[in-house]
């Protein structure tokens, strides 16, 4: 189980009380979008919390927001920064450092966790035994006596859901905790491009911080509770050359920053698709890690981005496949205030990308490929 966590505190005001008066704890689910799924659905039993980060499930001292009945919830309709309430309880005054989502697990009767492949069926998503226990996120958090605390656990379904060999889905949970306050960029696409699956990212160094796709209505996007600082704002699509703007600076944690309006719509140039496919495989084998494979671009001095990543199909040898634009990208800088930002073609960059494969715990690799003319190959083995 790969498990990715980000500490987050949001405190608000509470009510007087004396130093033994407890907190209020509340737990809220959002979602980045997942690819290549009409529904991505878990069923949620309860969230737990204790102040120990090594308690083990049958320990006392945990303080569970249970949900009864269990519910069944679409990731999906979670995206653009909607969040699903689970709950709050009456916290004693400490300092935690584990939380735990529980999920309940698929019977002969019922699916309680389950996807559905754009135009496919509902399909089980096997569930790991650990995830009946509580998919655990090692976080910290204070509870001032008399005081809120919300907690938003951002759930990664794209990066979740890992295809396995014998068609089947597995779950691997990918889980940050963000803030709870609503902040971050937003801006709307050209309708002509939504049925070419849009995807937007907030990034740091290469590093994906946040993504999001537009509403299917509207065009609208909005990258949500994003930490202050600057980001660079990737926007991908089948069949669409990439456009990065780079350096939108969040000041403050209520910032919503605005990109583009419902009339200086962003549009991408048409572009060809072509593919870097091969194999990412962990020496030794590992239990709990996976291998990612990302194809980066770097703009000269401007910053360099993630195009797009997948997960290594580790019950099918490793495979990946990852299908990119062979067209000139676009960059535009943000800051003259004026919309929409202009878009400027990079020339001698079509095509070409550098492709990193990586692991936690493992050294990563990276190579360039040119895909210009044809389509790459590229496998990668991965040591401590």
């Amino acid at each position: 189980m790969t498990t990715s966590v980000l500490a987050a505190l949001v405190a608000g005001c509470g009510g007087g009380g004396g130093a033994s008066a407890p907190g209020t704890l509340g737990v809220s689910l959002t979602d980045a979008p997942a690819c290549g799924f009409d529904e991505v659905n878990v069923t949620v039993n309860k969230v737990r919390v204790h102040q120990s980060s090594t308690a083990s499930e049958s320990e006392g001292g945990w303080t569970d927001i249970t949900l009864n009945p269990a519910r069944k919830i679409n990731l999906l309709d979670l995206n653009n920064g909607v969040l699903e309430p689970l709950g709050e309880t009456p916290l004693a005054a400490g300092h935690y450092t584990q939380l735990r989502l529980v999920l309940d697990r698929n019977t002969s009767n019922a699916l309680a966790n389950s996807v559905v492949p754009t135009g496919g069926v509902e399909t089980a998503l096997v569930t790991p035994s650990a995830v009946q226990s509580g998919i655990k996120l090692v976080n910290e958090f204070d509870v001032v006596s008399g005081q809120r605390v919300d907690l938003v656990m951002d759930f990664d379904a794209c990066k979740s859901i890992v295809k396995r060999a014998n068609g089947d889905y597995a779950l691997k949970p990918v889980i940050k905790v963000v803030p709870f306050v609503l902040n971050g960029i937003n801006g709307f696409i050209d309708p002509a491009m939504l049925g070419s699956g849009v995807m937007v990212t907030a990034q740091q160094n290469g590093v994906v911080v946040q993504t999001t796709a537009p509403n299917m209505s509207t065009g609208e996007f909005f990258l949500a509770r994003l930490p202050a600082g600057s980001y660079d704002v990737v926007l991908t699509a089948n069949g669409r050359s990439t456009a990065v703007i780079a350096g939108v600076l969040v000041e403050t944690e209520t910032s919503i920053v605005p990109l583009s309006t419902t009339d200086t719509r962003i549009t991408m140039p048409t572009s060809l698709m072509g593919t870097v496919s091969g194999t990412a495989v962990l020496t030794p084998v590992s239990t709990t890690e996976m291998a990612y494979v990302a194809a980066k671009q770097t703009f000269g001095a401007a910053p360099t981005v993630t195009v797009k990543s997948v997960a290594a199909d580790d019950l099918n040898g490793g495979a990946y496949s990852l299908s990119l634009p062979i067209g000139e990208p676009m960059l535009g800088q943000f800051g003259s205030g004026i919309l929409p930002i202009a878009l400027a073609m990079q020339v001698g960059m079509a095509g070409k990308y550098s492709v990193a494969a990586s692991a936690t715990g493992y050294q990563p690799q990276s190579v360039s490929k040119d895909i210009s003319v044809t389509n790459a190959t590229q496998d990668f083995v991965l040591v401590p």
